[in-house]
């Protein structure tokens, strides 16, 4: 089930907000119990069994906490060897079933590349399981193995009732695609939060705007994209267009999710972080990094970065530990070679301007010229995040500098792209991108023009999503 879906927009969200506000006035655990229920529902709607696996996750999280928390630590402040056991068997036990079935399909390919290579293909197994990757599984799993973290470090308090735990990890509004919210930024919201009038409605604003986003910008993009990626064939002006809508496409989608799951959150009486702020607008990758994507930027800094060392170790390793951190990032996105080389190029940018006291390598430029340089590199390096493998996403950076010759078909490319439509949708988004305001700055302060305006965008929307057949959400494949 997804946001821009009808059956979302007319029955599930109706149906969930009227049973959470009728049991309002009842015990907490009544309601966070319904909520969990219908966060189920929600995410087993296409795989019920899917549903087993979060489940175990937040068993298991919830009784390590419980675990970690019992055991008073040593007179020095250490920990105890129980509660490095505990923390521990928690981020295996997730990145193990992180790594199944997220990689599993990809190591069995090699595998089989490798042997064929040596001449060994009677050693392949071509007809081994193949693992389905469950919805939303990146982003929960990072969830809840932070919890178990920060319990240990001490800097969250456990949770003692295992249906707000629950109700934290299973949450439908940010399961499917983030953002990844920690239970230390909710913990005291799950106990007593704010229902107001004007809060529920800039939630419904946020949703609102969020929707408009998805539908209205990031799908004709998306189209677009689609299209020049998978010609056969592309001139140079089409192959830079799909570049230039493919980066529309990942921005708007994205963020459009992020503001429809905090707008339901704000419905619910959650408050969550900013997930997205004008990334386009950065003068540098650093500071792309600090606007893009928050919540997994932030968790992979104090997760990952930071344990392996920050800045704390000399400039060489701080410069490793930004790659590597880079490195795997991209390996979280998807088990394939490209998404690696991604966050390879990233990673090696974030640790050039590092070297460079954190100055891009445009820095000397005006600042129009900084924002215009740090975007096209954030466009050629997803290229090789849409691409379908390496090769391809030379081919097409070939095609987009004149290297790779066009052929005759390609002008069948531009007869599909080129209708006002998505030309004028792309224009839209640019305006947005580069002079709009944020979606959760624009809602902070609610004004009856402002009201009616994402009604109409709502009723806008609407009418396009029953029009369109290509709707995808991006992040759902991660």
């Amino acid at each position: 089930m997804v946001f821009s879906s009808q059956l979302f927009l007319f029955w599930f969200l109706p149906a969930v907000l009227t049973l959470y506000y009728v049991l309002w006035a009842g015990p907490r655990w009544l309601r966070h119990g319904a909520l969990t229920a219908s966060s189920y529902v929600f995410y087993g709607w296409a795989n019920p069994p899917f549903v087993l696996l979060m489940l175990a996750s937040t068993a298991l999280d919830f009784w390590l906490g419980l675990v970690i928390s019992r055991d008073p630590c040593d007179v020095d402040g250490a920990r105890t060897r129980r509660q490095r056991r505990a923390v521990t068997l928690s981020i295996v036990a997730n990145l193990s079933l992180l790594g199944f079935f997220k990689y599993s399909n990809f190591a069995l390919d090699s595998y089989n590349d490798v042997v064929e290579f040596v001449g060994l293909g009677q050693f392949a197994w071509r007809d081994f399981l193949r693992v389905t990757l469950p919805l939303g599984i990146s982003f929960y799993t990072f969830q809840s193995m932070s919890y178990t973290i920060d319990v240990y470090r001490g800097h969250g308090r456990v949770a003692r009732n295992p249906i707000d735990f629950a109700c934290y990890v299973s949450l439908f509004s940010q399961l499917v695609a983030g953002p990844i919210i920690r239970y230390t930024e909710i913990a005291r919201q799950l106990t007593e939060r704010t229902h107001s009038i004007e809060r529920f409605a800039r939630g419904v604003a946020m949703f609102n705007l969020g929707l408009a986003k998805k539908v209205l910008l990031a799908n004709p993009a998306g189209k677009v994209a689609d299209v020049c990626f998978d010609a056969g064939s592309i001139g140079i002006l089409d192959a830079w267009l799909g570049a230039f809508a493919y980066s529309f496409q990942i921005y708007f989608d994205f963020s459009g999710y992020s503001d429809m799951a905090i707008g339901l959150g704000l419905m619910l009486g959650f408050v969550f972080p900013k997930n997205f702020d004008a990334p386009y607008r950065s003068r540098s990758v650093t500071d792309f990094w600090r606007r893009w994507h928050i919540s997994l930027s932030s968790w992979l800094r104090d997760y990952l970065y930071l344990p392996l060392g920050g800045n704390r170790r000399g400039s060489r390793r701080t410069y490793v530990n930004l790659a590597l951190v880079m490195l795997l990032g991209g390996l979280w996105h998807g088990a394939a070679l490209h998404y690696i080389v991604w966050g390879g190029l990233h990673g090696g940018m974030l640790a050039l301007e590092r070297a460079r006291g954190r100055r891009a390598l445009w820095s000397a430029a005006p600042p129009a010229v900084q924002t215009f340089c740090c975007f096209l590199f954030a466009m050629f390096a997803w290229v090789f995040f849409r691409a379908a493998d390496v090769p391809a996403a030379f081919a097409y950076l070939g095609a987009m500098f004149g290297v790779v010759t066009a052929g005759g078909d390609a002008v069948l490319v531009g007869g599909v792209v080129h209708q006002p439509y998505y030309l004028v949708s792309l224009v839209v988004a640019a305006g947005i991108t580069w002079a709009g305001t944020c979606s959760w700055d624009w809602t902070r302060r609610l004004s009856a023009p402002k009201a009616v305006a994402a009604l109409v965008l709502l009723w806008v929307a609407c009418v396009a999503l029953f029009a369109q057949s290509f709707n995808p959400f991006i992040y759902f494949i991660f």
